[in-house]
């Protein structure tokens, strides 16, 4: 058994780990690369690390675990608790075998071994899980399996860094004694400095999603749960702790995700000692996770950023995700979802028209929305029955598929499978299939139930439906809905079931991956109700919102990539009045806002004008020639001191090219707000910058420098500027920047 100091360091960022004297691993150093370190500083550091004692303390240091111990000092939130029949609740842990891995030698981490194998072959398989593995391997990492045996527990934890950076964790618990070990909380944590003051999270509600709120950490908890059975619209997101006034270009930050699509919670958290942690983990309904002899629960992955400002923290997100197997390589289709212009009312005739408008404009798929199955006439019956409604499509889905691929277009479709009325012939056939809590069914949400996937039989009927419907019309991409929160969400005549419920979700969503290698799925959930890692590994994309106005979406955009990047948001122009909020925006701010994002229209295209379906022809265009840059490039965001504008862009990562985006989102009380300037370029570089406008530009005065040379190094960009244009509220202008 190792007697180790751990020393794990990529992507600029080092882990110290102290798994001295047989206890669970402890974090020494979590935050920005230290170089190479010998044995003797290391051990330095770690006693250094050491609080005195103070008054009114044990007799001995507290030391903190990634899973923090009662027995150890520490009166925090415990990292585990549980009971069997009330005993066994604050165990006692030893470590009895150390894996470290370290591939730090393979720059891009693709190589790395899989530091989840046992290392003890007698361990047992889990029972439960989240399903929701990545399949890159970590650039280094400690597996530490430790036991109790008075308590009859074993415990493994798992912790990874990851090429990009990202340090992720995770523990499973098992009972090895007899007597069922009823689990009510697995919870891991690590450690921020002091320094560290300032804590971010996001807040919102259906339409408003990813609202940020600031406040200071105090001694406390700041605790964030989700008992929504999905992740909500009103998640923490990332919930971040950083040095008073950080911002997007610098300050350091620390961070982390639960990576878990049902109930979860994140805190932050400090202490009267001064220690402080920051932790996550999912959040178990009443007797929810029960386990008999040798069976296993694990935790989802917890995700944790550090980062020198806001968006060196989110380009580690950024490029983990884009570094999986699974992440989308082929440029993201541009995409016109029919909802917002035909609702229910599906009519063959004007379906087709839409496509054919849509192609003639350069749209590359075609996406049906709620409405095309049995007894679906509005929101109130149907769900559940996935059969073609054959008094809507008498000849089936063909005709509108056929019409829509001789267009060259690819087709989507629309399933909410969790989800059932209870008007429909699913609900008549199975009520017990609908999860309810004592015999009672649940309040409705959109008049509908939740269906119980963790039933086989149930699993197993939307399972052969989607499979038949998506074979059958050969469907490239499922706009997958999930349209009510899961409230006392439980198996008929049994216990809580949201955990299960998740699980099932992931594994319908993997299942039908395996049978249709090409499928794409997004994640929508009333809009951004499922924004988390768990659903991205079996998804292609979010959609961040239901409301697309893009005034709002501009503010949605700019924190949703705190977690995930541009390429895996969807982004629709909205109709000229938009659905959601009344507003009227003219078609630039509408495409402008969605030109960053996975690209696409919910705009009626009947009411599109010659000259705006000619502007939107030109912003698909745009939107094409830029992609690769604004799905593969490094995300900039400047701090800026005037409310009434947003500056954001993408630079390449040889540092050749970028984009940059001025909009504006209100009228400043002066009439200059203030030079552009664009981060992130080589400041030895050259670049020329020149303003896109698309169409009349109604409203712009171009500023002098606009019809001069336009030649600019990257330094005096950052540090110096220019002046910005005269622009309207709610107006976006692009500058596209070359090397020269």
């Amino acid at each position: 058994m190792p007697n180790d100091l751990v020393h794990l360091s990529a992507g600029g960022v080092s882990l110290i780990l102290d798994c001295r004297d047989h206890a669970l691993p402890a974090v020494v150093h979590w935050g920005a690369a230290l170089g190479p370190l010998d044995a003797t500083e290391l051990a330095a550091l770690a006693d250094a690390d050491v609080l005195p004692l103070a008054g009114s303390e044990p007799d001995h240091p507290v030391r903190v675990a990634v899973l923090p111990e009662p027995h150890r000092g520490w009166t925090g939130r415990p990292g585990l608790t549980g009971h069997r029949d009330g005993r066994d609740w604050s165990p006692a842990f030893t470590v009895i075998a150390l894996e470290v891995t370290d591939t730090t030698a393979d720059p891009a981490g693709s190589a790395a071994r899989d530091t989840t194998g046992a290392s003890d072959p007698a361990r047992p398989a889990a029972r439960v899980g989240t399903d929701a593995e990545a399949s890159v391997g970590p650039a280094a990492g400690v597996v530490a399996d430790a036991e109790d045996t008075t308590a009859g527990l074993r415990l493994r934890l798992t912790i990874e860094l990851l090429a990009s950076g990202l340090v992720r964790t995770r523990a499973a618990v098992t009972n090895t004694a007899d007597g069922v070990y009823t689990l009510d909380d697995l919870t891991v944590a690590l450690p921020v400095p002091s320094r560290a003051r300032e804590v971010l999270d996001f807040a919102g509600r259906w339409g408003k999603e990813r609202t940020p709120q600031r406040r200071e950490l105090v001694v406390g908890t700041h605790e964030r749960e989700s008992r929504k059975g999905r992740t909500g619209h009103d998640a923490a997101t990332v919930l971040s702790v950083g040095v008073p006034g950080f911002g997007f270009a610098r300050g350091e930050v620390w961070g982390v995700h639960t990576a878990w699509s049902g109930n979860h919670r994140h805190a932050a958290e400090r202490l009267a000692t001064g220690r402080q942690v920051l932790g996550g983990g999912e959040l178990l309904l009443p007797g929810e996770v029960r386990l008999g002899r040798d069976e296993t629960y694990e935790g989802p992955w917890v995700y944790a950023a550090y980062g020198d400002g806001l968006d060196d923290q989110a380009a580690r997100f950024h490029r983990w995700l884009r570094s999986r197997p699974q992440h989308p390589t082929t440029p993201r289709p541009t995409t016109l979802n029919v909802w917002e212009a035909v609702y229910f009312d599906h009519d063959l005739a004007r379906l087709t028209d839409l496509a054919e408008r849509a192609a003639r404009i350069g749209v590359e798929r075609y996406v049906l929305d709620d409405g095309w199955f049995r007894g679906r006439r509005d929101d109130h019956a149907g769900l559940g029955d996935w059969y073609v409604d054959d008094e809507v499509w008498p000849d089936g889905l063909g005709p509108i598929v056929d019409r829509v691929r001789a267009l060259g277009m690819q087709f989507g479709l629309w399933f909410e499978p969790e989800m059932v009325n209870e008007d429909s012939d699913l609900a008549r056939a199975h009520p017990e299939w609908i999860l309810q809590a004592d015999g009672r069914l649940p309040v409705r949400a959109r008049d509908q139930q939740v269906l119980d996937l963790a039933v086989p039989e149930a699993f197993a009927y939307v399972l052969e439906r989607m499979t038949a419907i998506i074979g059958e019309y050969g469907i490239e991409y499922v706009k997958w809905d999930h349209n009510r929160d899961l409230v006392e969400a439980g198996h008929a005549g049994g216990g809580a079931a949201v955990h299960e419920q998740t699980l099932a979700a992931y594994r319908l969503m993997a299942t039908l991956k395996e049978r249709f290698p090409t499928l794409e799925i997004e994640s929508c959930a009333s809009g951004g109700g499922r924004v988390d890692l768990g659903v991205i590994e079996h998804t292609d994309r979010v959609w961040v919102s239901d409301d697309i106005d893009p005034l709002e979406r501009q503010q949605m955009h700019r924190w949703t990539q705190q977690l995930l990047p541009p390429e895996l948001l969807g982004a629709h122009v909205a109709s000229g009045r938009n659905h959601s909020t009344g507003r009227v925006h003219d078609l630039a701010f509408r495409a402008g806002t969605a030109i960053t994002g996975h690209f696409g229209i919910e705009w009626d295209l009947v009411e599109a004008t010659p000259e705006e379906e000619s502007a939107l022809a030109e912003w698909i265009a745009l939107h094409r020639e830029w992609r690769p840059l604004l799905h593969g490039g490094d995300l900039v965001r400047m701090d800026e001191v005037d409310d009434s504008r947003l500056v954001y862009g993408t630079v390449a990562p040889d540092r050749q090219r970028a984009v940059f985006f001025l909009a504006s989102v209100g009228r400043s009380e002066v009439s200059g707000s203030g030079r552009l300037t664009f981060r992130g370029l080589d400041p030895d570089t050259s670049y020329r910058v020149d303003p896109v406008v698309v169409g009349a530009g109604f409203g712009i005065v171009a500023p002098p420098w606009w019809s001069g040379d336009r030649v600019f190094r990257g330094r005096t960009l950052e540090t110096v500027g220019v002046q910005p244009p005269l622009v309207p509220a709610d107006c976006v202008v692009p500058f596209r920047l070359t090397a020269v």
